[in-house]
């Protein structure tokens, strides 16, 4: 089966708004007073609570019954190849830590993508009260208002959000990576949540967003966000473990802020 893209990209953002809306909406009304952690993954730190398995069972369920030749690829297990042509990414909650101890910031991404990468970005923030949204070549929106990634500063004068990852190794490494970097940059923000980091730098919240070990789920929809809203948003440093360095920041900022990581070897 193919689908025409173009035709189809009005239809793909009202069904991802939707299933953002729905799970955030779950999410947030049926949270139980006494959630606790269902299940680990990589490490102890890594944690799945019955909420995130709930809220990607709606959102596939949602847009299976409406685009059911659609593929799927989600954080906590769904996984399908579909014959359109179209790959719906999902991370039911991005910032499942955030999530389990009452902290804001958690949110709902959703993308859908095809050989060419994302056509569409959606990251639900409850908590704040907002509602991001991409599509490719079309700009990137809050609140159905258009957004744009500050203007660029000098590195030393940056605001950078980065994240950590789940084993203790990589955290050991990722510390001595923010030692060497914060006396050369305004400060350092840790937000929580890899989508809502990419959409800071999307609304001019943060001027640079990095981290390495990023998942596609973690990725799909904030990149989309962040590439519409006037960011570079590039993968480098591979590794043999199959992670890289996620680095997003409008230009030059952006290129200088690689060539540092490049050299501290993050």
């Amino acid at each position: 089966m193919t689908t025409n893209i173009h035709g189809d990209t009005a239809d793909l953002l009202e069904l991802a708004l939707e299933a953002a809306r729905l799970a955030g909406g779950m999410l947030t009304v049926d949270r139980p007073a006494d959630l606790g952690v269902a299940a680990t993954k990589s490490s102890p730190t890594d944690v799945v609570t019955e909420m995130d398995t709930r809220a990607e069972k709606l959102i596939v369920e949602f847009l299976r019954a409406r685009r059911p030749h659609d593929g799927f690829l989600g954080e906590e297990g769904a996984g399908e190849a579909g014959e359109s042509g179209v790959r719906w990414v999902i991370d039911p909650i991005d910032g499942t830590v955030n999530y389990l101890y009452g902290l804001p910031g958690w949110c709902v991404s959703i993308a859908a993508e095809d050989e060419h990468g994302g056509i569409v970005g959606v990251v639900e923030v409850p908590t704040f009260g907002e509602t991001f949204h991409a599509v490719r070549g079309g700009g990137a929106f809050r609140n159905g208002a258009p957004i744009r990634a500050a203007a660029p500063v000098p590195l030393d004068r940056a605001l950078v959000a980065t994240g950590f990852g789940y084993t203790a190794e990589r955290r050991t490494r990722q510390a001595a990576v923010v030692a060497e970097l914060l006396p050369g940059i305004r400060d350092i923000r840790r937000f929580g949540s890899a989508a809502a980091d990419l959409c800071a730098v999307a609304c001019g919240r943060v001027n640079a967003y990095y981290e390495r070990g990023l998942n596609p789920w973690d990725l799909a929809a904030g990149a989309v966000i962040a590439s519409e809203a006037g960011a570079e948003v590039a993968q480098i440093r591979a590794e043999d473990d199959g992670s890289n360095v996620v680095v997003a920041a409008a230009a030059p900022l952006h290129g200088e802020l690689v060539a540092v990581l490049e050299r501290l070897g993050a």
